[in-house]
């Protein structure tokens, strides 16, 4: 009886996060085409269709409708569906990882962490389609980074400030001699989360962003889906290394500095 209690209260809390991250759908789609993304019924991407609300269900109607669109038959890219499910992953793990408030759901640290996966997920995929990160987000972190001056009091400001240019004023520096080598959003999302992170945590993030980003990049020009003259957005690969090092880049760069 408790497994099914836990496992009912464990969805419950898969299709919060899902839900969250659906409207976080709304804002990668419809950003960067100017599109508001708080008025107007959700549509196809193929046929305009307003989508009903069962077609609306987060992952779930995804999987009943088969992946395809049912006005037009067209196909639904897999990407509004994964989206979703690391919404409600993420949703859980960030209960897990600082436990749950009152009602069972996400405690204060688990709103903040659930909110900046939230923002870097949008982040990533922004950047993969258009090569910008929107300022909005660089604020929003910097709003996060000050909300933790209170709610995580140990990292002191010292650490924060120097983690803002740990890992940012290199890439500046760079972009200044290399054209093209760093780009402003960039630049401005590791200076943001470096406050947010600290020092050792930023440092480990560009570690994991920088690997890969670099294992991709060998992967494409393999594969001859990229020249050595190409661009790519790196956005989505600091993301992913800034995600990993707001739970264990203090660790990870403590681990690292224990072998040498």
């Amino acid at each position: 009886m408790i497994a099914v209690f836990s496992g009912l209260l464990w969805l419950i809390r898969f299709a919060m996060g899902a839900c969250v991250f659906s409207f976080f759908n709304v804002v990668i789609y419809r950003l960067p085409k100017g599109e508001s993304v708080v008025r107007g019924r959700s549509y196809c991407p193929s046929c305009g269709k307003a989508l009903t609300a069962k077609e609306l269900i987060p992952c779930v109607s995804y999987l009943i409708q088969g992946r395809k669109c049912r006005g037009c038959g067209g196909r639904i890219s897999v990407r509004y569906f994964l989206v979703e499910f690391a919404g409600g992953i993420f949703f859980n793990f960030c209960g897990s990882y600082f436990g749950y408030g009152a009602w069972g759901l996400l405690s204060l640290k688990g709103i903040f962490a659930f909110l900046y996966l939230g923002i870097l997920t949008m982040v990533a995929f922004i950047d993969r389609d258009t090569r910008i990160i929107y300022n909005r987000f660089h604020i929003m972190i910097g709003l996060l980074g000050l909300t933790a001056l209170r709610l995580f009091p140990g990292r002191g400001i010292w650490d924060r400030l120097i983690g803002a240019a740990a890992v940012s004023v290199p890439m500046l520096l760079l972009a200044l001699v290399i054209e093209g080598a760093f780009g402003g959003g960039d630049i401005k999302l590791m200076a943001v989360s470096g406050f947010l992170l600290g020092w050792k945590a930023v440092l480990a993030a560009m570690f994991i962003g920088l690997l890969a980003g670099g294992g991709y990049c060998v992967w494409m020009l393999a594969g001859k889906k990229l020249s050595r003259k190409d661009a790519f957005a790196f956005g989505p690969f600091l993301a992913l290394g800034l995600g990993i090092a707001f739970f264990w880049g203090d660790l990870l760069v403590l681990w690292y500095l224990s072998i040498l």
